[in-house]
């Protein structure tokens, strides 16, 4: 796996970003794309790992979510390889909207009748005043595809966020999109999948053997 893959072949090493304060609260708050703050020390850490992990394939591109936290994961990916990070709007985190900055259990007395409506069908509800899992399904998978067939022949990086990885990852397991919440999503983990023209199937899962 380490060199090119099949020339029809696109292998997209799919990351998550590396750890920020938000991550490391308890409970943890969420973070949409409104939050943008930078990795933490652990976070840092962790995105070192990643890329010493990744060191050893041979990699064509490296790409990111314009938000700190996984461009600066991308760019610790991206030196190694002597590249630069190319960033792109879609790839950014779901908005959650009014629930920015509030843990589950906040949003869950405080605003229930939202939280519930959400819960019943996320794929379809919309975070109030934000984004539902089909809303960025719809904006990601797109550039996803387009840069699958920009490389094909070759490995790729892409450092993007829980929910959008979720998202991403719930079809590709054959599951509603509806819980993806289910699909966990550690920080600097790693996902491949493999794009054909026509298809995409994924290979790893949420790897963090890299990890300490």
């Amino acid at each position: 796996m380490r060199q090119a893959p099949p020339e029809n072949v696109c292998r997209m090493l799919l990351c998550r970003h590396g750890a920020t304060a938000a991550n490391e609260m308890r409970p943890y708050i969420l973070q949409g794309c409104e939050m943008n703050g930078p990795l933490t020390a652990i976070g840092e850490a962790q995105a070192r790992s990643l890329a010493a992990a990744l060191s050893a394939f041979r990699i064509a591109g490296v790409y990111a979510s314009p938000l700190q936290r996984a461009h600066q994961t991308a760019e610790f990916i991206a030196n190694s390889h002597q590249l630069k990070v190319e960033t792109d709007a879609n790839l950014r985190e779901c908005s959650v909207g009014r629930w920015e900055g509030l843990d589950w259990e906040t949003i869950r007395t405080k605003d229930k009748e939202a939280h519930d409506h959400f819960f019943a069908d996320p794929a379809t509800n919309p975070h109030p005043g934000g984004e539902s899992y089909s809303d960025v399904l719809h904006r990601a998978e797109p550039t996803l595809k387009q840069l699958a067939e920009r490389h094909q022949g070759e490995n790729i990086v892409v450092v993007a966020h829980n929910m959008l990885n979720r998202v991403m990852l719930t079809p590709l397991l054959g599951l509603p999109l509806r819980l993806a919440r289910q699909v966990k999503q550690a920080n600097c983990c790693i996902n491949v999948i493999e794009w054909t023209t026509d298809r995409a199937e994924l290979i790893t899962l949420n790897s963090v053997l890299h990890l300490d």
